[in-house]
């Protein structure tokens, strides 16, 4: 059974940044893809980023492209996502998502199998 626990949400000032962490409870971490994705109040989940475990790869949705960074740490089994230049429309729940194939690298959330419970971020002056 995986699972999977995030840490690291809060609030936050416009422009201000913040490091979302995932903690995963599973042997073979290193063979996971993982991914982050949000759900705003009232809209629909999203993916933000998504790493593989082949070669590292990295993909990013085009609203967060350049101010969040996703990275993983497969010998601690945790991964990370560092939020920077927050804006109000980053408010929304976090989750973390795994999927075990190690080449995976997209967003859709339905081909996920693992998920955490979310972390709040809520950016506000």
């Amino acid at each position: 059974q995986v699972q999977l626990v995030e840490s690291g949400g809060g609030l936050v000032q416009p422009g201000g940044s913040l490091r979302l962490s995932c903690a995963a409870s599973v042997s073979g971490w290193d063979e996971y893809a993982i991914a982050w994705f949000r759900q705003a109040p009232g809209k629909a989940r999203e993916g933000v980023a998504c790493i593989n475990s082949n070669n590292g790869g990295t993909y990013y949705a085009d609203s967060v492209k350049g101010r969040f960074t996703i990275s993983r740490d497969n010998a601690k089994g945790t991964f990370h996502l560092d939020l920077r230049n927050l804006k109000p429309e980053d408010t929304a729940i976090y989750y973390c998502a795994a999927e075990p194939d190690p080449y995976y690298l997209n967003l859709y959330e339905t081909n996920y199998d693992y998920w955490g419970q979310g972390t709040q971020v809520t950016v506000s002056s």
